[in-house]
């Protein structure tokens, strides 16, 4: 009589447990939080913006009041006859050439400071992040007088320049960021192959930071259209800008909300529009320099 042994069977996988991390939830209940607690406002605006003025001047304010489009038909001059055309061009025309010259200059600054790294390029940094920390409203008399001793006061061009020197400084922190993320044996292959500084940073070096120039020129887009302070001094009807032109809806005596939050909703489109345009690479752009 023989015994065969049976080889033991093995035990069937047991799936793995996942357990909830805690922390993880209670900070996923804070983030949604502190969105709805960002967008009820913005959804408030649009919400009143459809309504009269009598409906958006009650207390408590009346949800389920009739939808009209008259405030927007005070934003666009059915009753005042000033129409907002100028100043949303003067705005758009203002913010796109001061962003593109922002590029022109803090691109190859970036590079000097990143790629090929001048002598304490620290303190050069520094001072740049330094003349962020003045006050706008301590340089307004120095500039107006300015302007007005060389005639460009309500002039557009005085505004692009100004944009254009309020943010360099954070768009060349910005693109030093995003520049050191490029590998320095991309540039030595090209300056093998003959390449020289221009052609590197045309054909080379900004298409590999593409992401990177769209969230910068994002911001420096977000930042001279929404700029009020120097536009509202500097200028008066030919170079009024958007933020502008929108104040004028306040007044001491009538009703007012419902033309002011139409009057936001317009305004605040173009940086809405080109922030889900370029919200891919705004994306990647703001997440590139992160992680080395």
């Amino acid at each position: 009589m023989t015994t065969t042994l049976e080889a033991p069977r093995a035990a069937p996988p047991v799936a793995p447990v996942h357990r909830r991390n805690p922390t993880g939830t209670l900070l996923t209940v804070v983030a949604w939080i502190v969105g709805v607690l960002f967008i009820v406002p913005v959804l408030w605006m649009v919400l009143t913006s459809f309504h009269s003025e009598t409906d958006a001047a009650t207390n408590p304010p009346s949800i389920f009041a009739p939808l009209t489009l008259e405030g927007y038909a005070n934003f666009f001059g059915a009753q005042t006859g000033a129409s907002p055309w100028p100043s949303l061009l003067n705005s758009l025309t203002a913010s796109i050439l001061s962003t593109a010259f922002v590029l022109v200059l803090a691109i190859p600054a970036a590079y000097a400071l990143s790629i090929r790294p001048v002598r304490k390029w620290t303190d050069v940094l520094f001072f740049f992040l330094s003349t962020k920390m003045l006050p706008v409203v301590a340089g307004l008399l120095p500039i107006y007088l300015i302007a007005q001793n060389i005639g460009m006061l309500d002039n557009i061009w005085l505004l692009i320049i100004l944009y254009t020197s309020m943010n360099l400084p954070i768009a060349v922190w910005m693109m030093r960021s995003f520049l050191a993320e490029v590998p320095v044996e991309v540039l030595e292959a090209a300056a093998i192959d003959g390449a020289n500084l221009t052609r590197t940073l045309r054909s080379v070096v900004t298409p590999m930071v593409l992401p990177g120039i769209a969230a910068t020129s994002l911001i420096c887009f977000i930042f001279s259209w929404n700029e009020l302070l120097f536009a509202r001094v500097l200028t008066a009807t030919v170079a009024q800008t958007a933020p502008v032109f929108l104040t004028g809806f306040v007044t001491s005596q009538g009703l007012f909300l419902a033309t002011v939050c139409a009057a936001s909703v317009i305004v605040s489109l173009p940086v809405l529009i080109a922030g889900f345009a370029a919200q891919d690479k705004l994306v990647q752009g703001l997440s590139l320099g992160a992680i080395k």
